[in-house]
This record gives C-alpha cells, structure tokens and sequence, in this order.
C-alpha cells in the first residue's frame, strides 16, 4: 500500500452521520459504517444497539495523508458531534453512541491526546470531554443497507434533521477540507505548467489528464479539452451555489476534481474540463 494511505477509526454516534461527513472530505478514499470496541465477533446492527455486545457504531477511514492529515480529520470528528455526552448523542442514546478515538499507532495516539489536551485547555466545551482513546483491535463491516445512508436516503426526516445540517455547518467551516472544493483562480500549482507529462489523481493515483491536451483558458485553472479516456472519470450534474455544472470526479476514488463546461477549443470537441491543481498529482515525461 501507498506509504501515505492511511487508516483512522472513529466513534461520535450514528455512523450515519459519521459517514456523510466524513466522505466529504477531500483525501478520504473510503468511510466504512461498522462496529468496534466490543467483545463478540461479527455482531450484527441489532445486537449493536441492544448494547450488550460493548461496541460503538464507528466509521472506517482510509485517507491519503498527503492530502488531508489526521489532525484535519480530528478536527472535524469534534467540531460534528458532542465529545462531552456520555453513551448519547442528541436523541441517539446509548453506549453503542459513545465517542471514542480508535487509535492505529502510536502516532495517532500521540496527536489524539494532545488535540483533546488543547481543546481542554482552551476550555472549547462547558463540560469534560470525554471521548474515549483506545487502541484499534477490529473493525466489523456494518450491513449493506448502512452504507452510503445519507446519498441514498437524504429526503428522511432523520437525514433532514440531523445529517444535512451537520453537513451544511461543515460546508461553512471547513470549505477548504471538501471534496466539492474550488481553489481560488490563479492559485493553484499546476495553472502555469508547460511541462510534457501526466496529470494523476492525487488521492489514488488514477491516471486523469495527458499534458497534450492541457491549454490557457485563461480562467485561472488548470484546463484540458480531454481525459485520458471518459472511463476514467465521473460526471455528474451540480446545482450547488446556484448553479446547474457538471461535476468532474475520479471514478476510481470518487475524489471531486472541478467541473467541465461547453466553452473549450472547438477544433478540440470544445469541452474544457477546469480542475483544480490541490486535486492532482503530476508525472513528468521522461
């Protein structure tokens, strides 16, 4: 595995919510629903919520750290759940909803304790956290049917009450740290580069856009008439910000990568895909 993909596992209440939040966030290839912190193997989301089993409803991160770090993620775990309830979050109640830190080495250890340390010291909350920071043992995948929840069930009251709020406070926050984020124009490192090469997704590697086809749209991004090959890529409609776009994603790791318009060369196709240089990696041509 790639040195910079990494592993980190959270507790903070429905995995759910968890999920959706998480997912957003640019470097996150994946954001699993499951169960850790209990004593039986393979539990199932009914003996979960009896909590007798002794695990909390968790979220399975895999991130490229080059892109987004741990402390980034830790970040938004405490700014979208309450560290300061015990087995309970909001009306979710229960010790299968209590807030706990899965640490994967000593390192995570480390910055978990220090971030929880800052946090108390700065008096960020009125009560004692008390998110639990525990070694990561298992991680038991939840049911189908709790994966990808919130895409697939935005229009539920419970997603409408809880989880698109969450989602809408990250958004405000946190532009920076999203997938759907646009850098400002003129900015980013690849809008002047002339060299002959291979322009990569930056979260997993997946081959995006030849240098051929790159030209000066004079927009301030980074702009290409043509993939690699269509396969390569997701479209998808956008009516964020007001807008009716087309959204350019990586098929392969879904990462938010800009947006495509009608506006590009005509004796190119006149497509002009705008992607943002924090979204890529660059091979040179040797």
């Amino acid at each position: 595995m790639n040195k910079d993909i990494k592993i980190a596992v959270f507790a903070g209440g429905c995995f759910w919510c968890t999920e959706a939040v998480f997912l957003s966030l640019r470097g996150v290839i994946s954001a699993e629903p499951g169960y850790s912190g209990g004593t039986k193997e393979n539990p199932t989301y009914e003996e979960v919520s009896s909590g007798k089993t002794g695990h909390a409803e968790s979220i399975k991160i895999t991130f490229n750290s080059k892109i987004i770090l741990y402390e980034d993620l830790l970040t938004v775990f405490f700014f979208t759940h309450d560290p300061t309830t015990l087995n309970r979050q909001g009306n979710d109640v229960g010790s299968q909803y209590r807030s706990i830190i899965f640490y994967t080495d000593t390192e995570q250890k480390k910055v978990a304790e220090e971030y929880i340390k800052k946090l108390t010291e700065e008096k960020a909350y009125d009560r004692k956290i008390v998110t639990e920071i525990q070694p990561f043992k298992e991680f038991y995948l939840a049911e189908d049917y709790h994966k990808n929840y919130y895409e697939h069930h935005k229009d539920d009251r419970y997603c409408e009450l809880i989880i698109t709020p969450k989602i809408e406070k990250l958004e405000k926050k946190f532009a920076s740290l999203l997938k759907n984020f646009t850098e400002a124009p003129f900015t980013g490192k690849y809008v002047d580069n002339h060299k002959k090469g291979l322009y990569k997704c930056a979260v997993c590697g997946n081959e995006l856009f030849p240098s051929s086809t790159k030209f000066n749209s004079k927009t301030g991004w980074p702009s290409f008439t043509d993939p690699v090959n269509l396969k390569q890529i997701y479209l998808k409609e956008d009516k964020s910000h007001g807008m009716i776009r087309t959204e350019v994603s990586c098929k392969n790791c879904g990462s938010h990568l800009g947006h495509v318009f009608d506006d590009g060369p005509l004796d190119k196709g006149g497509k002009r895909y705008c992607i943002n240089s924090a979204c890529l990696d660059f091979e040179e041509e040797k």
